[in-house]
């Protein structure tokens, strides 16, 4: 094993001990940080540790503020209730961009099909009442408005 596998390998150790804390582990063996992050881009199976170390601390936190729930800590579920209402306003405000950026594409796509098939104001018409279930459809699935 060369220098670098043998100072790979002490970082991963290192990062196990400090829960993934990249400064303490660089210290801890010596090396700089821009190693490290130099060989999370051109060693994937590195990389692939050190996110598996990332996933096992971030289990632990969890694991710790649950308990700290259990044990009827007020703070720690404020926190819980906070972070777990941000991660979904997140999600949401990710779908809804994904819709809005969804129904523009479809409402161009319709602008340019009535302006090259020259429709008439009865077929356009027919095409607003289209968009408008599409719409609906993906706004308020199964009827539900």
């Amino acid at each position: 094993m060369n220098k670098t596998e043998q100072h790979k390998k002490a970082m991963i150790e290192a990062l196990e001990k400090s829960l993934g804390v990249v400064t303490t582990a660089c210290k801890s063996v010596g090396i700089g940080r821009t190693m490290h992050y130099e060989w999370l881009k051109i060693d994937p199976e590195y990389k692939q540790t050190v996110e598996d170390i990332q996933n096992i601390t971030l289990d632990f936190a969890e694991s710790q503020l649950h308990k700290q729930i259990k044990d009827g800590n007020t703070t720690a579920t404020i926190f819980y209730l906070k972070t777990k209402e941000r991660t979904e306003d997140t999600l949401r405000a990710k779908t809804s961009t994904s819709h809005k950026e969804t129904i523009s594409q479809v409402g161009l796509n319709e602008a340019k099909f009535n302006i090259l098939s020259c429709k008439g104001e009865q077929e356009q018409n027919t095409s607003s009442s289209r968009w408008n279930k599409i719409w609906r459809d993906l706004f308020h699935p199964q009827g539900a408005c």
